[in-house]
Formats: C-alpha cells, sequence, structure tokens
C-alpha cells in the first residue's frame, strides 16, 4: 500500500481575472503593403485583418507580459505573493534559457513561484490553462498565473506576400484559482506531427554557425535574412476548418453542454475566414457572441484568446458567467479546445 498521502487542492478550478496588454504602436495594412505587392482589399479579403500592434523596443517580451498579468491579478482579487506558480507561452522569447517566466515571476513579486516557459505556438494558452488546472486540483499551488505572449513582428518576414500581413504583438494572462464546482472543462489536445512542415520557422538558429550564405534565407538586397514563420496558407486553413472543428465539437460533447448551451466563441484570432467557417460548421446559434479581434490585433499565437477574451469583457460583449467555448491550433501541428466559465 502506498504511504503517500492523497494531494490536498481544490476539487475543480476556475478563471478568476484576466488581463492583456496591446503595444501602442498600431500598424494598418498600408504599412505592410510598403514591402509586398498586394492591396488593402486583398488582405482584408484573406484574412479580415485591418491594423495591427507592433512593439517598440521598450515592449519587450518581459514588459508585455508583466502589463498583462498585473491587469489579471488585480482582476482577481489576489496578491502577486499568492502565485503558486507562472506558466509562460511564447515561441518569440529568444534566449534558449533562462525561461523568461523566472523573470516575469520575480518582477511580479511573487515568493519564488515556480516558473517555466512551453511552446505550444497557438495552442499555447490552453496547454497552459489546461496545466494551471491540474496545478489547483492537484494543489501543487493555490493559484497560477497563465501567459499568452508574442512579439511576432520579430518573426515575420516583410516581403513574405503569404504572411507578411498575419502576425501582432501583445500579452494576455490569466489566473487560474480554486473552485467550488466545474469551472473549467475537460480539454481535448493533441498533435499531428506529420504536418509540422505546413507551419514553421523558415531556418533554424544553428544554421548560422556554419557560415555558408547559401544555406541562410537572404532578401533582396542580398543580406542574410532574421529567421521567420512561413506556412502553406490553403494546407493550413483546410486543416483548421474542417479538423479543429471536430475538436471544438468533442470539447463540447466533454463537458457535457451543445452549442445551444454556449455564450460565447473564444477560437485562436488565426483568420476571419477560418473564424467565420468554424462558426458555420458547429452551427452556432446567433446568440452565441463570437470573438473577431483578429480585425484589430493580427494573429498574435498564443496570445490571441486571452486578448479577444478581455477585450470582450472588457466592451461588454461578453459578461462574468457565461460559457465559452475556447480552441487553439497552429504549428505542431497543435491544438487544444476546452469549455469555461467567464471570470
Amino acid at each position: 500500500m502506498s504511504k503517500i498521502k492523497p494531494s490536498q487542492g481544490a476539487p475543480y478550478a476556475r478563471i478568476m481575472g484576466v488581463g492583456g496588454y496591446r503595444p501602442t504602436r498600431i500598424v494598418p495594412n498600408e504599412v505592410i503593403l510598403e514591402k509586398i505587392d498586394s492591396s488593402d482589399e486583398w488582405i482584408r479579403s484573406r484574412s479580415g485583418i485591418a491594423t495591427r500592434h507592433w512593439a517598440n523596443d521598450e515592449e519587450t517580451v518581459a514588459a508585455m507580459s508583466i502589463e498583462a498579468s498585473g491587469k489579471a491579478i488585480a482582476d482577481a482579487g489576489i496578491t502577486a505573493g499568492q502565485i503558486g506558480a507562472v506558466v509562460v507561452s511564447t515561441v518569440s522569447h529568444f534566449a534558449q534559457t533562462p525561461a523568461i517566466a523566472t523573470e516575469i515571476a520575480d518582477k511580479l513579486g511573487t515568493d519564488k513561484a515556480a516558473a517555466f516557459d512551453i511552446s505550444a505556438g497557438c495552442a499555447g494558452f490552453g496547454y497552459g490553462l489546461t496545466l494551471a488546472k491540474g496545478m489547483v486540483v492537484e494543489g501543487s499551488a493555490e493559484y497560477v498565473l497563465v501567459i499568452g505572449v508574442e512579439r511576432l513582428s520579430d518573426l515575420t518576414d516583410l516581403e513574405d506576400r503569404a504572411t507578411a500581413f498575419l502576425f501582432g504583438d501583445g500579452a494576455g494572462a490569466v489566473v487560474v484559482g480554486p473552485a467550488k464546482e466545474p469551472m473549467i472543462g475537460p480539454t481535448v489536445w493533441g498533435s499531428e506531427g506529420d504536418k509540422a512542415g505546413t507551419i514553421k520557422q523558415t531556418v533554424s538558429w544553428d544554421r548560422y554557425r556554419v557560415g555558408d550564405v547559401t544555406q541562410l534565407p537572404l532578401d533582396a538586397n542580398g543580406d542574410i535574412k532574421f529567421p521567420a514563420i512561413t506556412q502553406e496558407g490553403q494546407a493550413v486553413f483546410r486543416w483548421a476548418v474542417f479538423e479543429m472543428a471536430k475538436v471544438a465539437q468533442q470539447a463540447l460533447d466533454a463537458a457535457g453542454i451543445t452549442a445551444d448551451d454556449l455564450d460565447v466563441f473564444i477560437p485562436h484570432q488565426a483568420n476571419m475566414r477560418i473564424i467565420d467557417s468554424m462558426v458555420k460548421t458547429l452551427k452556432l446559434p446567433e446568440h452565441v457572441t463570437v470573438a473577431r479581434d483578429v480585425e484589430t490585433t493580427g494573429n498574435t499565437s498564443a496570445a490571441s484568446i486571452p486578448l479577444a477574451m478581455e477585450r470582450l469583457l472588457a466592451t461588454g460583449q461578453a459578461k462574468s458567467g457565461d460559457t465559452a467555448l475556447v480552441i487553439g491550433f497552429g504549428a505542431g501541428l497543435v491544438y487544444a479546445a476546452t469549455v469555461v466559465t467567464l471570470p
């Protein structure tokens, strides 16, 4: 018989507070068009994006995270000292080690909270939320801070007509804590590594040590380019629309509800056409509020769901206690979907 005593966590977990940070610089499509042969009409029709936010030198991954986290902690009605773990999802923190989460935890004033980064692309918020729920229920942390943050402008090839207009910067954060009833449903998540090449970094970092420029991407002037995110747009679109609608339905089923029970739908803000197609495939009722933050924020990867959640609540389009379906999907290819009660 095991001598280990049972965990002393909460029976359930919930999202207690949410916060977001968008960089001060707003970039319209006209700026993107300076380096690609396209039009504002084409960009809007293909993606639904009109503007996006790009960070300045002071708006670092850590700085944006701290701003968003401070709002989430205040919204949750707790102090930073009560945070037991900090989970950061990002692909745009460029130091291999240490994890940026450790710096964020320290600067927020946590009491030596556990802190680590995860790399799950646009599904990263869902992965982090699932880990946080587990920690609260298991008892290893009473309150967990989950952050999705990106500076994708650092990983955007402005000469790539297929992706130059897609990406934006920002940070979103939530506090997960104890609950007396189920307020975060089971997560439906997974990966399809055989499709990993459809969204990827143009060249791995180690190629820059070789010194052979023929193996590296060059710009129009023949200068070596920084690595960027590239994707096979049509393949990603088909996968997101058809496969992720199935995953979203599985999350509804796992939570024991139907589309009619939903108040809000918050998908990853990748593309307006993908969002609208998923709404149609899922046959969401007219009363369901759909997040379409992508129009003014662009694709912010791991930050997109908490940023969209924060805006819906701040503008009154959604309210505390609403039942929301959230789903993230992207590079890997990875995905995560769950049903939550909004804080």
